[in-house]
């Protein structure tokens, strides 16, 4: 039986973007996952070390945010490289990164990429 771990929201001060000025001052970002995990025996034995440890996916998304790519395109792709390294158990991982405000030259709420591997 697969089942579904969702991160929503995370936000984060970030130096990523094509332009130096971008790489310079930084920008706010926002990170979506859904992870999607065979089962086992996690809910038959309660036990919490046979999961995808919530916090610990937290600490590699903000690791990988804190490491400056040129697109989110790349950070999306390393985000779910480390998760899929640390976690064997994963079936699938979905990454939304979305840039608050970009340099767009006018009104953009926020620009996105979502990467399934």
């Amino acid at each position: 039986m697969l089942y579904d771990i969702r991160l929503e929201g995370m936000e984060f001060r970030a130096y990523h973007g094509c332009y130096d000025l971008e790489r310079l001052v930084g920008n706010r970002f926002v990170v979506d996952m859904k992870i999607t995990v065979e089962l086992g025996r996690v809910a038959d034995d309660d036990d919490v070390t046979k999961a995808v440890n919530y916090l610990t996916v937290y600490g590699l998304v903000r690791e990988t945010m804190a490491v400056k790519q040129r697109t989110i395109e790349r950070v999306a792709s390393n985000i779910i490289g480390a998760v899929r390294e640390r976690f064997p158990q994963v079936e699938a991982v979905e990454c939304r990164v979305a840039k608050l405000a970009p340099p767009l030259g006018g009104k953009v709420g926020r620009v996105s990429v979502t990467l399934r591997g």
